[in-house]
């Protein structure tokens, strides 16, 4: 599976950054890449720095919805997978929520986040209803593809969820602002769920300054064994696409020992 991590700014100007994404699927198809992925809230300005208001709901959008239709319509053209990343209204309630559209243009369903934070310039709880879709993986036309959306990485079980459901690969859609976290952390956690779980995971990161936060860049790939085998610069507009060999998923040490030695039966009441 060729996989192409779209690292780009969001403007101000929210069509301007649907198109600059639409041209990022075709230079990434140009380069070979069969699957697609964005960061979080890709082509809009992240919301969540400010406490939500009316106005800012209001950009919510419905999915299917146009965002959908017009990647729907570029994934069969170009025959490659799409995973999105957008701002959902149902109804009455609105998630941060993760499309993922297959290479004929297929919506195969959406994972919405599940765990809801809120702290300084991070206040999601007045924006995102707690998903309600669980851990989801996609059958995908070159793999089995499961996401974790930005703030569900942190949670062990929902990663080995996705292991247990068959993926492949894990894209992490993220919002991860400079000097956030100490540093080599946001790596650590995701080659300690690859490691464990015998996937690769592709976290997709946000880029640039904003009104309250500058985001880092960095977007970066696992591999099964834990090791980081590609990643994109720090405050760069980019396309990191790289090349997975997914036979090194049967041969990992989660699938070959880890996986069989579980014991659920002693512990599984614990995680409810």
């Amino acid at each position: 599976m060729k996989i192409a991590l779209v690292q780009q700014r969001a403007s101000q100007d929210l069509e301007a950054n649907r198109r600059k994404g639409l041209e990022a699927v075709r230079e990434a198809a140009s380069r070979g890449a069969q699957v697609a992925c964005f960061a979080e809230l890709a082509f809009d300005p992240f919301f969540p720095q400010n406490k939500a208001t009316r106005g800012a709901l209001d950009q919510a959008e419905p999915i299917p919805g146009d965002t959908t239709e017009v990647f729907a319509e570029l994934a069969a053209e170009l025959g490659v997978v799409v995973v999105l990343n957008l701002f959902e209204r149902d109804g009455e309630h609105t998630y941060d929520t993760s499309p993922v559209i297959n290479a004929d243009g297929q919506l195969l369903g959406t994972t919405r986040m599940v765990h809801i934070t809120d702290y300084p310039c991070f206040h999601e709880r007045g924006y995102y209803t707690p998903g309600d879709h669980g851990a989801p993986v996609y059958d995908t036309t070159f793999g089995k593809l499961g996401v974790a959306i930005c703030y569900d990485r942190h949670y062990p079980e929902y990663m080995r969820a996705l292991a247990l459901a068959g993926a492949e690969v894990v894209i992490v859609p993220q919002a991860g602002a400079a000097g956030e976290w100490p540093e080599g952390v946001y790596e650590a956690e995701m080659q300690t769920a690859a490691f464990q779980n015998g996937y690769f995971v592709a976290l997709c990161n946000r880029v640039g300054p904003e009104p309250r936060l500058t985001f880092a860049g960095q977007s970066f790939i696992c591999d099964p064994d834990g090791r980081v085998i590609d990643r994109a610069g720090e405050g760069t507009e980019e396309l990191l696409i790289h090349d997975l060999d997914l036979g090194k998923i049967t041969n990992s040490t989660a699938r070959r020992l880890f996986m069989r030695d579980r014991r659920p039966d002693l512990y599984s009441e614990w995680l409810s």
